[in-house]
């Protein structure tokens, strides 16, 4: 269990008797282990506990011991000798969630384990000894985040660790405080990857303590919420496919908590386990990087994830992924959200699509700027921030679900059909993607007049807007979006090409966390039905219309499709 994937950018003292009314006990240690330390006679022991890859790569142990914290690519702040655990230099909640984690602290003994360096565990003890002090439960100067769930769950494998090397009633009631909470079912998050940092968490210190009660509730809470948050098809159901990487790694590091204490992995575990690679695959671009669906960055290069076969998969839980050749970075690829309405991670993107054609990113996502509630992160996920279409005159529903209808799936040519009621009245999306003669195309319908927005990769450069027609460039490749009025399938002008508006927001894509640079996006005029059509590799694609057949003529060859009555295409 313990090979690594890669990510670049019982019986015992039961819970009661430990946990008294009004108050928490000290956790005893099997086998009354006594020692301030514990070395081996030829250096000091590494621990399950303490070593494998739950713990964070920065900051280093060197930068901890000069008070330097670095979290989240922030610059290094000095915490001094005394920490103030207050402290909120970026005004961040995530960066104070890992600076409450104490994750950074047990780094610290993970390496007196591996380099013996006394100095290390003791300044450990002294950062936990601190944090205990300062941070009562509930009490009155308390750090705000201090005993939100996440940091308590993070937090407790740490604390673990530290237990393993130092004995204090401080410690062993903290971490009896501890798993209270994390067995507290009113603050468990289950189906979530929270829930499962709980679980490991908690079984962590039933393990270290003997404690049956706490192992067999985090074991039974894992499997169950594990099957709420997987799916059967492998597919993450916190619409954001970012966390499906997350969920994956936390699950290894679950199993090979198991196995450190001696708890067979249940199969059914494992089975959701391996089938999240595929789902993490499909989501992965032709050039190496996650598809930025959700809260996830652009700038995730998922590897080591084995893929299939199929080069379209349909997931229940709301995505296409269609490419035209696997391991292949000129393959055409394209993704397709719909599914149930929007919960955890995700955004209002469905309808969206994302489009990658020869070696370029065309349409793309928005995409994940941090958790701070700020105008701009709420923007990220409006549909205003996605290509989707907006019904004019009619208010957004959040949390809609949308029903894929429709699909055809060919080796070269595969189309879908889908539809809701976001907007109150029936809003239609049929997508045809025709791959080697690159195309997509996109027919949008629904219950009055409405526009669609196209967010192009930051890389390419609009030279030239008329007709109906947007000419891209990427140096000296072309691609353009072609617009027609349905069903008289003439061009219709009027486009908007806005780049780095704030007053609404539009035209700006996130490349990763924290940040955000000016994008040209594509505001469409309004009309009872838009056919869009991405032509890749050319800056005069010919669009003629006969009937409801349209012909393309891409840089390769001629495209023809049809244009059904009720809305879809083929």
């Amino acid at each position: 269990m313990r090979g690594r994937t890669h990510v670049l950018r019982k019986h015992g003292l039961g819970l009661s008797a430990l946990l008294l009314v009004g108050s928490v006990s000290a956790l005893a240690l099997p086998g009354g282990a006594s020692a301030t330390t514990a070395q081996a006679t030829a250096g000091v022991k590494r621990t399950a506990e303490c070593q494998g890859d739950w713990l964070p790569a920065t900051p280093t142990a060197p930068e901890i011991m000069d008070g330097k914290l670095s979290f989240l690519d922030f610059p290094a702040v000095s915490v001094g000798k005394n920490v103030n655990w207050r402290a909120d230099p970026y005004r961040n909640r995530s960066w104070q969630m890992v600076f409450q984690s104490l994750r950074w602290m047990g780094r610290l003994v993970a390496d007196y384990e591996t380099t013996g360096k006394e100095e290390y565990l003791k300044r450990a003890t002294e950062i936990a000894k601190d944090w205990v002090a300062d941070n009562p439960y509930g009490g009155r100067g308390t750090a705000k985040y201090a005993w939100d769930e996440h940091p308590i769950a993070l937090r407790a494998p740490a604390l673990v660790c530290l237990s393993r090397h130092v004995k204090g009633t401080w410690l062993t009631r903290s971490l009896a405080r501890h798993a209270k909470l994390l067995a507290d079912p009113s603050k468990y998050e289950e189906g979530h990857n929270h829930g499962l940092d709980q679980d490991i968490g908690l079984l962590r210190i039933g393990c270290r303590y003997g404690n049956k009660g706490w192992k067999n509730l985090a074991m039974r809470r894992m499997v169950k919420s594990m099957k709420l948050d997987i799916d059967s098809e492998g597919a993450l159901m916190e619409q954001a496919p970012r966390y499906a990487i997350y969920v994956h790694e936390r699950l290894r590091v679950a199993m090979d908590t198991m196995a450190d204490c001696g708890i067979k992995a249940p199969a059914t575990l494992v089975r959701r386990w391996n089938s999240l690679t595929g789902h993490i695959a499909a989501a992965t671009m032709p050039n190496g990087y996650l598809v930025p669906i959700g809260d996830g960055p652009a700038d995730i290069q998922p590897s080591g994830f084995d893929h299939g076969k199929k080069t379209v998969e349909v997931f229940r839980a709301g995505y296409v992924f269609g490419r035209t050749t696997w391991d292949d970075p000129q393959s055409a690829y394209y993704s397709i959200r719909f599914g149930p309405g929007r919960k955890f991670h995700g955004h209002e993107d469905h309808l969206g699509v994302t489009y990658y054609a020869q070696g370029r990113s065309i349409l793309t996502e928005v995409g994940f700027h941090s958790y701070e509630n700020t105008p701009y992160r709420r923007w990220t996920m409006t549909p205003e921030a996605h290509n989707v279409p907006v019904i004019v005159g009619r208010k957004f529903r959040g949390h809609t679900a949308t029903a894929l209808t429709r699909r055809s799936i060919g080796k070269d040519r595969q189309s879908f059909t889908l539809t809701d009621r976001a907007y109150g009245v029936r809003r239609t999306r049929s997508v045809l993607v025709n791959h080697h003669d690159d195309v997509m195309a996109v027919l949008d319908t629904g219950g009055g007049k409405l526009r669609n927005l196209w967010h192009l990769d930051p890389a390419l450069k609009v030279v030239s807007s008329e007709r109906g027609r947007i000419v891209m460039a990427d140096g000296n490749w072309r691609a353009t979006l072609v617009q027609l009025e349905m069903p008289s399938c003439k061009p219709i002008g009027g486009q908007r090409v806005v780049t780095g508006q704030t007053g609404p927001y539009q035209g700006w894509i996130s490349p990763g966390y924290m940040k955000k640079e000016r994008a040209p996006a594509v505001v469409s005029p309004a009309a009872e039905a838009l056919l869009t059509l991405i032509v890749p590799g050319t800056d005069k694609p010919s669009v003629t219309c006969s009937g409801r057949s349209v012909a393309v003529h891409t840089s390769g060859g001629k495209v023809t499709l049809r244009v059904g009555t009720s809305g879809t295409l083929s």
